[in-house]
């Protein structure tokens, strides 16, 4: 007798939450938590408990604190990035003075976001997810500024992506120890220019 087509599998149960749900709740939780300066007290139980999921969930989802602080500070460097993208996609006609009006914006408003200011002026365990444990920031950034100019500045090849690290590493070097917006994303427009010179069209 010819077997039994296996069941579907059953739907969520209504109002459960999606797992990117679950996600964003639990980034929101650790992100008012940094904000608010209880970043050191603030047992992975609290985080859970007031994103209203399991503290198994949330290692399940991101390992340790360590890995969760990294995800926030990841979270809101890609909505910088949306916004940059934008503000490089409106400059055609010149890279480098695209990429100093995205610079400059960028630490702009980075002096002014809440997450940043609490990460440097805040606790201690805060400042290294920007300087000695900033690897996944720094290869989160270049992976999706590469994946930028892969689509929009092709034949860049390998100089777009020196363009890309040496940039990430001076925007974020700038925000960790502010200067004058302007002379920093004078100088990362410099960089740019240095990298970014006349490309010979293929034929």
């Amino acid at each position: 007798m010819a077997s039994e087509a296996s069941s579907p599998a059953a739907p969520p149960a209504p109002g459960a939450p999606r797992q990117g749900d679950v996600r964003e709740r639990l980034l929101d939780a650790a992100y008012a938590a940094v904000v608010a300066g209880g970043w050191a007290r603030m047992r992975m139980a609290d985080i859970a408990a007031n994103a209203g999921v399991s503290r198994q969930t949330l290692y399940n989802e991101f390992g340790a604190k360590e890995g969760l602080l990294q995800a926030v500070v990841i979270r809101e460097a890609d909505r910088f990035l949306d916004r940059t993208e934008a503000i490089v996609s409106g400059h055609p006609g010149d890279a480098a003075e695209a990429v100093r009006e995205a610079a400059l914006w960028t630490l702009r408003a980075s002096a002014e976001n809440p997450l940043v200011r609490a990460v440097i002026t805040g606790e201690g365990e805060l400042l290294p997810v920007l300087t000695t444990r900033s690897r996944p920031l720094h290869l989160a950034l270049q992976e999706r500024m590469n994946a930028y100019l892969r689509r929009h500045h092709p034949r860049l090849g390998e100089r777009g992506e020196v363009l890309v690290e040496v940039s990430a590493r001076l925007m974020v070097s700038y925000v960790v120890s502010p200067t004058d917006p302007e002379v920093a994303a004078s100088r990362v427009e410099a960089v740019a220019r240095a990298l970014t010179g006349p490309v010979r069209e293929t034929a």
